[in-house]
């Protein structure tokens, strides 16, 4: 088989040619246009050397442009690498490395040395007047794409996915959970590099025929407000600090277009999944899922819904809490590690056997979230057992931070959290125990700025807090939880 051959096939066979698939600004694109564009853009990459099972890095923010790419390596047998564009160059360099990109596709070629690049922008614009390629024959397991997600090192590492992987995302997620049709709508605040947005935007409006808004940049509040008005969007998918951020800007205003509305990333608040409820006059339904299976694994749906809960596990997959005997949990009320197994579930990661080896167990796989079962069998996410933060339904890695901000001469020690503001949008706070003496009166903007100049933007803190002491535990440990709090 072959997913982009797949994909043309399934949009002619349901007549699907002719509706709109993709909407940017003030263009939008079909389904066969954009099949077609992907086919031609093909045979640009193969002129350029592209060939099966050979990494290819994107990096551009959403667009037909990506979009296209995608579908071209997958045409190719080729693997699609997806990043944050917004990325340092150090961390843009290390996954080209650690992948071993034969070609970048970019709209910022200059970020990248060393490496062969192709510009996103000639790239299309030759694709205009190129032949259709012919999809290369590949196994259903052959990778498709990789994704890097962020270890507890800070050190991003990588999640290859198969051809396969997509039907089994869409009747998980775009048919049992959200029932989608071609007569939907979709938009994504998270972005198609990310497995949430990857999902949203490019696989379930492509397998259902729907079409998806895509926004270029990270959209404000009225971006969004605008777009779902402008653009009758029917379902929305957002991470609670985003739909947080909604709220305190629309001042009541609604959204009749709304069909239903999806939150993941990091967890839904009760109080603010009612208020969402309430104002936006649809149900919101909280999911969770990882890079490591592609997508969403446990769900409510439109047809179970559990307020307050991750509801059950999605068609195709099973999950089991244990404790840390490693002894299954099957009493409600009792917390445990949460295990995930499925059709859709890594076979293991890029370059990194040892990691591989410490996450699957038997072909289920460790998420790292700790959780309990309802009275209902419903999940209830009891948070992370690691310290790693979600911010805006991005993971981030507060040691990294804090080893920079530590090499700041006033700083004695540091402690970075991830904490509710008052419309409960979660921004990363530094908490700064100062030397004896030191000077603090330039000390944030001096520590913000250090920060700003080693990593990618939204692992800035927000804010710093000075204080005497960190909470630790007897042993010395840090009480990272009681600083997530925002009470110390």
């Amino acid at each position: 088989m072959n997913v982009a051959q797949a994909l043309a096939d399934r949009s002619a066979r349901n007549n699907w040619q002719h509706n709109p698939a993709y909407l940017v600004g003030s263009s939008s694109w079909t389904h066969g246009q954009v099949h077609g564009l992907a086919a031609r853009a093909a045979t640009v990459l193969a002129e350029r050397g592209v060939r099966p099972r050979q990494h290819v890095l994107l990096s551009m923010p959403d667009g037909i442009a990506w979009i296209a790419t995608f579908l071209a390596l997958a045409r190719l047998g080729a693997v699609a690498v997806t990043t944050n564009p917004r990325l340092t160059v150090v961390d843009h360099t290390f996954i080209a490395e650690d992948c071993r990109a034969q070609l970048v596709i970019t709209d910022s070629p200059e970020r990248f040395d060393g490496v062969r690049c192709l510009d996103a922008g000639e790239l299309l614009a030759r694709a205009e007047t190129s032949p259709l390629a012919a999809a290369q024959a590949v196994p259903a397991h052959a990778p498709l794409y990789v994704q890097y997600t962020s270890g507890t090192t800070g050190r991003p590492i990588g999640v290859p996915h198969r051809h396969a992987d997509l039907e089994h995302y869409h009747r998980a997620v775009g048919s049992a959970m959200l029932h989608m049709t071609e007569a939907d709508v979709s938009l994504s605040v998270s972005k198609l590099h990310f497995a949430y947005g990857f999902g949203n935007s490019f696989v379930y409006p492509l397998l259902s025929g729907s079409a998806a808004v895509l926004l270029p940049e990270h959209p404000a509040p009225s971006t969004v407000a605008e777009a779902i008005d402008r653009h009758l969007v029917s379902v929305l998918h957002a991470v609670p600090s985003a739909y947080a951020n909604l709220l305190a800007e629309i001042d009541g205003q609604r959204f009749p277009s709304l069909r239903v509305a999806v939150s993941a990333g990091e967890r839904l608040a009760a109080e603010l999944g009612k208020r969402l409820t309430d104002i936006l006059g649809a149900p919101v339904l909280d999911e969770l899922g990882c890079t490591e299976v592609g997508g969403a694994f446990c769900a409510n749906t439109l047809d179970s819904p559990g307020p307050g809960t991750l509801g059950f596990a999605l068609p195709g997959y099973q999950v089991r809490l244990r404790d840390d005997s490693g002894r299954d949990i099957v009493d409600c009320g009792v917390d445990g590690e949460l295990w995930v197994t499925g059709p859709t579930l890594l076979a293991g990661y890029l370059n990194q056997p040892e990691r591989t080896a410490q996450a699957l167990r038997d072909g289920w796989l460790n998420t790292g979230d700790r959780a309990a079962f309802d009275d209902r069998g419903r999940l209830i996410h009891k948070g992370r057992k690691d310290d790693l933060e979600m911010v805006g339904g991005i993971t981030v890695d507060p040691v990294e931070i804090e080893r920079i901000l530590d090499e700041h001469p006033t700083v004695q020690e540091s402690a970075v959290a991830a904490i509710a503001d008052q419309r409960g949008a979660t921004k990363l706070r530094a908490y700064i125990v100062p030397t004896r003496h030191a000077e603090v009166q330039d000390l944030e903007r001096e520590l913000l700025d250090l920060v700003r100049d080693r990593l990618a933007p939204f692992k800035v803190p927000r804010s710093v807090a000075v204080v005497t002491a960190l909470p630790r535990t007897g042993t010395g440990k840090l009480r990272r939880f009681i600083l997530r709090s925002g009470t110390w």
